[in-house]
């Protein structure tokens, strides 16, 4: 589970989820910059690139077991939520499969938060 220690196994499956989630956002970001309505898109690509650095930062504090990583995850799984909302209004196969991982990434980040 952790890598040196096992002091964060608790956090592992939403830091897993997590790192999922920060991919899966920046490689739809990439993807909805080619699309031909990106004007359309302009909420959703913001909030790839929130719900991304969000995630990173979540998977940052669980890892080093933060004080304050409950709250983070807290938040995380609000912006992953709203960005599975952005997302999901774009039919194209990036957009879809990123709102199904930021949905599993929302739920993991809650069950963590409710630790």
């Amino acid at each position: 589970m952790g890598i040196v220690t096992n002091k964060t196994d608790k956090h592992q499956a939403c830091i897993d989820e997590c790192q999922k989630c920060a991919q899966a956002c920046y490689e739809c970001f990439n993807e909805c910059l080619n699309e031909p309505d990106l004007k359309e898109r302009k909420n959703c690509v913001s909030t790839l690139v929130e719900c991304a650095m969000m995630c990173q930062m979540s998977v940052s504090m669980m890892a080093m077991n933060g004080k304050f990583s409950k709250e983070h995850c807290e938040l995380c799984a609000k912006i992953c939520e709203q960005c599975e909302q952005e997302c999901a209004m774009f039919k194209d196969d990036h957009c879809q499969k990123c709102a199904s991982v930021c949905r599993l990434c929302a739920d993991e980040c809650r069950k963590m938060a409710n630790m």
